[in-house]
């Protein structure tokens, strides 16, 4: 399956200098999908040669064109959607319907950062020098290496490549490698953009051979990452031996509010389906479920009804609602949650372990446990999963208080019909995103990103593309 395309490098496709490969499995069947190349360190130097022979021309190519040829990538994204969307149920086990609307989100960075490539405005700021003024315009960083987690491995490429792109940067794209044909096929779709060779490449391999280089390399002036804090947290020490620009969008733990007047049945129905949307394994979900005791009977009993409606199986098929767990070590760390919570003194409404009927495949039920208090695991830390932990509160300061009780400060949400209570939340929320009665955040014309411990930088809207540009003044005087 990955025979066709392999690493990316100069404009071409390629084996690995050394021959070596490596099996990816499918979560679903355990089974390899195929071998995948393994770069090596003289591969990620070639990558690195090549971004920088790409970068001397990409840089230099007007706004006008750049932003052509983003439209002519997401033209082909388009035409390629049914092969991209199997390729990202295949890798990932997630619903068919859940990755095709991954892909268009994909589609969209490329439609968005073509026109913000047009709209990269410097400004004319008046002098103290008699006959002077000061001109702000903004130039591209350098290369770029993009550093790109499993769990939607086609969006999360895109909110990195568009924006370094239209700034005129060029890239060195490092994928999972879970999800390596993904990334294959969105970089071939990149081919139609006409590019000179150099400004995208891909290689996948180990840290030593990738990662390390990349990092320790001058050339790269700007990295971007997505996955969890503890890489972060390593990115940024080793960022620093060279000053490298950084952003990254890191873990959360979201809580969700449902104050005693929000509309119940709208905010069940779009709850449910978020939660376990990817079996969970999305860093914007709501992982603590806060809902006022009015509500919270009649709210834990619509969750589970509708939780056990949800058809587990091969996200190849239309009729399954949620896949697999990527790996076999996420469904131990599913089931040691689950263990830690109940011991604790939570209870499992329902799921709570790994489903039957399957033969293979890392398939877990969805969970809700009820009863949870702020001071357990499952409260305190990211499940990335399909658990959904419930519990009650009585007063507005109350909540807040406790959803704000986190290091964790990627997203957060609240149902309420109140306007005035709205936008006191959104004021008293401790998140860079904050969803009132929707979880709809990821949206190609707004900031995405966290604060606190979840990262840094924003992807999306008019700020995703700042961190790709370095800004450079100066003053001319005429006599």
């Amino acid at each position: 399956m990955y025979a066709r395309f392999g690493l990316f490098i100069g404009g071409e496709w390629r084996a690995a200098a050394d021959g070596r490969t490596s099996a990816v499995h499918s979560p679903v069947t355990e089974q390899s999908l195929g071998d995948c190349p393994v770069a090596s360190v003289a591969d990620t130097e070639a990558a690195l040669a090549a971004a920088a022979t790409g970068f001397a021309v990409w840089s230099k190519t007007p706004a006008f064109e750049r932003a052509d040829a983003l439209h002519r990538i997401a033209d082909e994204m388009l035409r390629r959607t049914d092969e991209a969307a199997r390729m990202i149920s295949l890798e990932t086990g997630k619903p068919i319907a859940q990755a095709g609307r991954e892909w268009a989100l994909s589609i969209d960075q490329f439609r968005w950062y073509a026109e913000e490539a047009r709209r990269v405005y410097g400004r004319i700021i008046e002098s103290r020098v008699p006959g002077g003024r000061f001109e702000v315009h903004h130039e591209p960083v350098g290369i770029v290496a993009a550093f790109t987690a499993w769990n939607f491995p086609a969006a999360l490429i895109a909110r990195k490549v568009a924006p370094a792109l239209a700034a005129g940067c060029s890239t060195i794209v490092r994928p999972s490698k879970q999800t390596p044909g993904v990334a294959m096929v969105m970089v071939d779709c990149v081919r139609a953009g006409r590019l000179p060779a150099g400004a995208v490449n891909l290689v996948v391999g180990p840290t030593e051979a990738t990662y390390g280089p990349l990092m320790a390399s001058k050339a790269v002036r700007k990295v971007s990452l997505t996955g969890s804090t503890r890489v972060g947290q390593q990115m940024i020490r080793d960022a620093a031996a060279t000053l490298k620009k950084v952003s990254m969008e890191l873990g959360g733990n979201a809580p969700v509010i449902v104050y005693d007047d929000a509309d119940l049945e709208s905010c069940l129905n779009v709850a449910v389906p978020t939660k376990f949307a990817n079996a969970g394994q999305v860093c914007v979900t709501g992982d603590r479920f806060y809902v006022h005791e009015r509500l919270h009977d009649a709210f834990v009993e619509g969750f589970v009804k509708r939780a056990q409606a949800i058809k587990l199986g091969d996200g190849l098929d239309p009729s399954v609602g949620m896949g697999p767990l990527i790996s076999a070590d996420r469904l131990t760390e599913m089931e040691r949650i689950v263990a830690g919570a109940v011991a604790a003194g939570a209870a499992v409404a329902t799921g709570g372990k790994r489903a039957g009927g399957f033969n293979a495949g890392h398939f877990f039920e969805p969970t809700v446990l009820t009863g949870c208090t702020d001071d357990m695991s499952v409260m305190a830390e990211e499940n990335f999963g399909p658990i959904a932990a419930i519990t009650r509160f009585s007063s507005e300061d109350e909540v807040l208080t406790r959803a704000n009780s986190t290091d964790m400060g990627l997203s957060a949400y609240a149902f309420t019909t109140n306007p005035a209570r709205a936008r006191r939340t959104v004021t008293a929320l401790k998140a860079g995103m904050v969803g009132i009665n929707s979880f709809a955040m990821a949206a190609s014309e707004a900031p995405f990103g966290g604060t606190n411990h979840s990262g840094m930088g924003r992807e999306g809207g008019v700020e995703g593309i700042r961190d790709y540009l370095d800004v450079k003044s100066s003053q001319m005087v005429w006599a």
